[in-house]
């Protein structure tokens, strides 16, 4: 099964199993990962799934048909702390070929991402 590594603002991490099909919020929820809400149940009317996508992983997660729609950048509006790298969780669906992905949670500092890698 893939599996995606969430890092938290404390610059902790947690590995997690992620079954295909599922979103990256879905994910989040499944494992308790509390900081991500998906108050919205994934209907992209909020921002509480809101996260960071590595630097690794931009092509597959930020470009060409993965690009961030006009109205997930609407709702990124609403967000606290949106970079260059934010998304939706849930508005990626987890493949095969995002096996290993690492994603931060809001809060969490570029330094982390170098451990993570």
């Amino acid at each position: 099964m893939p599996t995606i590594t969430f890092i938290y603002p404390d610059g902790s991490r947690k590995d997690v199993d992620a079954p295909i099909g599922l979103s990256l919020m879905e994910i989040a929820q499944k494992h308790d990962i509390e900081e991500i809400e998906g108050a919205c149940g994934g209907a992209m009317a909020c921002a509480t799934c809101h996260m960071y996508i590595h630097p690794e992983w931009e092509e597959k997660c930020l470009q060409g048909e993965d690009a961030r729609s006009e109205e997930e950048e609407d709702m990124l509006d609403l967000a606290f702390d949106v970079r260059d790298n934010s998304r939706l969780g849930c508005q990626i669906m987890m493949t095969e070929d995002l096996d290993g992905l690492v994603v931060a949670l809001p809060g969490a500092e570029v330094a982390e991402w170098e451990k993570a890698a």
